[in-house]
């Protein structure tokens, strides 16, 4: 059996990605190829997963909704691009293979073009945009309740199509909601989880002496390096605040993005640079680097992400998928709205329609001091941040379990296809 993944964004390479490569371990003779229509697909190459047809990084990269980045992709070949990958995806439907969209509209409908069974993964949706568990936001539109869901009729008839043969929201919300459609709904968590698994649990409360707070700038660069200066901001508000405090900041700089820019700010900041050897974390990288100013410790690495989630208090974030799987993990997130392209002052509130009570968003670094020491003095606010983060992300494992299921209906070799009614799992 050949599969064929879709996915259009880097987060969606990553979840496409582990899903790849749980249905290598569990169809050893089915072939996995991918297709990332947006980016080069760095997530698949560093699983040795295969790629087919054209990639290609956008200016934008993915972030093409306003017509100024659109045009720019447009100029950059998107349009050819486009052409390109479509011809892949119907000449790959004609030799009877299958193909599993992860990520929105755009992936899912070429998978519909194909004339082939299909799977779905959206992670790009959630009901939570709209609603909470009992009610609509105050913000939903009467638009939005009209259409009774965050996946428009059209999406909806593209997930109930016979050839569609499973269909993998982000939370059980969404899952709910979208089992009112004849949709073959499984609600099978998040793949973003795995390998987060916390080892143990946070307690701010009794934390009065010593902080340790994540700090994510996001992955695109140059965004994240003014993200960064703005959080340098926040973090000297914190230093002058909490002088009775050791505080230890980790920053999780993504591997992609130059570290020499982040550097040369921290040290403009007042930073001076610490032997590593003074630090005792268990971070998984030996290439990191250690800054100290007054009482409190900056640690930089670009290698040890999963620590640095599991290791951290609470953090401060600018970022997407990064501030989705440190809130999944139960940990409050406190949130600054930037310049974009990504994360905009719109993007930061519909992230805390999504995330719910674990985000705090704040219009300037000012107020975050004042929002840490009301967390630090709430602990029944604390644990509903903890059950909330988990609720709304899922446990880890969901890509082994989405594998399963995808090849106990069809997408694995040798394998009968169940009615998607009678599969248990």
């Amino acid at each position: 059996m050949a599969i064929l993944i879709l996915s259009n964004g880097h987060g969606e390479d990553v979840i496409a990605a582990r899903i790849a490569q749980q249905l290598q371990n569990l169809a050893h003779a089915s072939k996995i190829t991918a297709l990332p229509l947006v980016g080069e697909g760095y997530a698949y190459k560093n699983l040795n997963i295969p790629l087919i047809g054209s990639v290609k990084k956008m200016p934008s990269g993915g972030f093409n909704q306003n017509p100024q980045q659109l045009l720019r992709d447009v100029w950059g070949g998107l349009i050819g691009l486009s052409y390109e990958q479509y011809k892949t995806v119907i000449q790959w439907g004609k030799n009877g293979g299958k193909i599993l969209a992860v990520g929105d509209l755009v992936p899912l409908f070429l998978a519909w073009l194909s004339g082939t069974d299909y799977g779905f993964v959206g992670t790009a949706k959630s009901e939570y945009y709209l609603r909470n568990e009992t009610d609509w936001l105050p913000q939903t539109s009467s638009l939005e309740r009209w259409f009774c869901s965050m996946y428009f009729p059209w999406e909806r008839w593209l997930m109930s199509h016979s050839r569609c043969r499973a269909v993998f929201p982000r939370d059980t919300l969404t899952a709910k909601i979208l089992q009112q459609w004849p949709i073959p709904v499984f609600d099978l968590g998040n793949p973003m989880m795995d390998g987060l698994e916390l080892s143990q649990k946070t307690d701010l409360i009794n934390k009065r002496n010593r902080l340790t707070i994540v700090l994510l700038p996001g992955s695109r660069s140059p965004e994240a390096q003014n993200n960064w200066r703005l959080i340098l901001e926040a973090v000297n508000y914190l230093i002058a605040d909490f002088s009775d405090k050791s505080i230890l900041f980790l920053a999780a700089i993504a591997p992609s993005l130059s570290l020499e820019a982040f550097v040369q700010d921290s040290l403009s900041q007042g930073w001076n640079y610490q032997k590593i050897e003074a630090q005792k974390l268990e971070l998984n990288n030996t290439d990191k680097l250690a800054f100290i100013n007054k009482n409190s410790t900056l640690i930089m690495t670009q290698q040890s992400y999963g620590n640095c989630l599991q290791i951290a208090d609470l953090g401060i974030a600018m970022a997407g998928t990064a501030t989705e799987q440190f809130v999944g993990l139960g940990k409050p997130a406190i949130t600054l709205p930037g310049k974009g392209p990504q994360f905009t002052l719109s993007f930061a509130q519909k992230q805390t329609y999504l995330l719910g009570e674990s985000v705090i968003l704040v219009n300037h670094p000012q107020q975050v001091p004042i929002v840490i020491n009301s967390l630090l003095k709430d602990p029944q606010r604390l644990q509903n941040i903890a059950i909330n983060g988990q609720r709304r992300l899922g446990n880890p494992g969901a890509a082994k379990r989405i594998a399963q299921c995808l090849i106990k209906n069809g997408f694995g070799e040798n394998v009968p296809s169940k009615s998607l009614k009678n599969a248990i799992f």
